[in-house]
């Protein structure tokens, strides 16, 4: 048995423990992905039927959701914090 300790030790060529490195490397987000959504568009200057409120503000805000959402998720991935 004192035989095999010599051989796996004879072929060691480092002394000690061996050394392990760990580097966490993130990618880079663009800027314009940490830049908020913009607002939903001013309402024109007169009078709109309910039919154009129903379908602007339905759009304007399903778009500001669904661009806040990718924007959210995406800093939070590259940051390694929690979506809000």
């Amino acid at each position: 048995m004192a035989a095999w300790g010599a051989i796996a030790s004879g072929c060691s060529t480092a002394p000690g423990d061996p050394v392990i490195r760990t580097e966490l490397v993130r990618p880079s987000l663009p800027p314009a992905a940490r830049e908020p959504c913009p607002a939903p568009v001013p309402l024109p200057d007169r009078s709109i039927t309910s039919g154009e409120v129903t379908r602007w503000w339905g759009r304007d805000r399903a778009e500001l959701r669904a661009c806040e959402q990718r924007r959210a998720a995406a800093v939070a991935a590259i940051d390694g914090s929690a979506s809000p």
